[in-house]
């Protein structure tokens, strides 16, 4: 159910995607050039993507995580870490007035929860210092809405035009942007949409190590005209 500030997932996707470790790595490679200096995640979950940000040696990671069951599954390595912070809140809450802070901040899967997500991403950009860069990777493609996504608390799924609009309204320069996992697609279609299949493990599990990294070696050559989901990268004016 979705909390008073709007986040609505229960954890039942991040379950599902702890298992896609090839997938997460993807998407942190992706952003990689962007993260620097001090970083918050938003939406941290059970940590399964804030232990591969972690790889990057960011001078600080600040996980922000507003259900106290999945801020308890993180794992130990995140919990003792000295450069990482811990918050069990929004960051509209726990950041509420406190100016900027940081230099990169990232939305992994999470800003499909949010119903006010043009709120939430004004919220991201007063966090950000002049010059901080927003990593933002969603669902894509509105036509792939499904009974899953729906019973995920997912809020919506994103066009390409409109996710840069939204952007650009909460006052950030849009630095990339581009369609991911064209292949996945097809059976998000067949399988999540049209036979109404959950997200499973064993699932995710196989398709993360027999198909991510020939996709991966494919897409980062050529960048497909569509796709499951949308990457996006902005940032807050210096």
């Amino acid at each position: 159910m979705p909390d008073e500030d709007g986040f609505g997932y229960e954890g039942r996707d991040l379950e599902a995607m702890a298992f896609a470790r090839n997938y997460h790595a993807w998407i942190r490679d992706e952003f990689a050039g962007f993260v620097r200096g001090d970083v918050a995640e938003v939406g941290a979950g059970d940590g399964a993507f804030s232990e591969r940000l972690l790889e990057l040696a960011p001078r600080s990671l600040t996980l922000f995580e507003p259900s106290a069951a999945m801020q308890a599954r993180q794992s130990p390595q995140l919990a003792g870490h000295p450069s990482v912070h811990r918050v069990n809140s929004t960051l509209e809450k726990a950041h509420r007035g406190a100016g900027p802070a940081f230099d990169c901040l990232l939305y992994v899967n999470v800003l499909e929860h949010v119903a006010d997500d043009g709120r939430e991403l004004s919220v991201a950009f007063d966090a950000l210092r002049p010059g901080g860069n927003l990593c933002v990777f969603v669902p894509a493609l509105p036509w792939l809405m499904s009974d899953f996504d729906r019973a995920i608390g997912h809020h919506r799924r994103y066009r390409r035009r409109d996710l840069r609009d939204k952007l650009r309204t909460a006052g950030f320069v849009l630095r990339r942007d581009c369609y991911v996992d064209g292949p996945g697609l097809l059976p998000w279609l067949l399988f999540v949409k049209l036979a109404r299949r959950p997200l499973v493990p064993a699932a995710v599990s196989i398709y993360d190590r027999h198909v991510v990294p020939w996709l991966r070696a494919l897409e980062t050559r050529i960048r497909p005209p569509i796709g499951k989901n949308l990457l996006a990268v902005a940032q807050r004016p210096p």
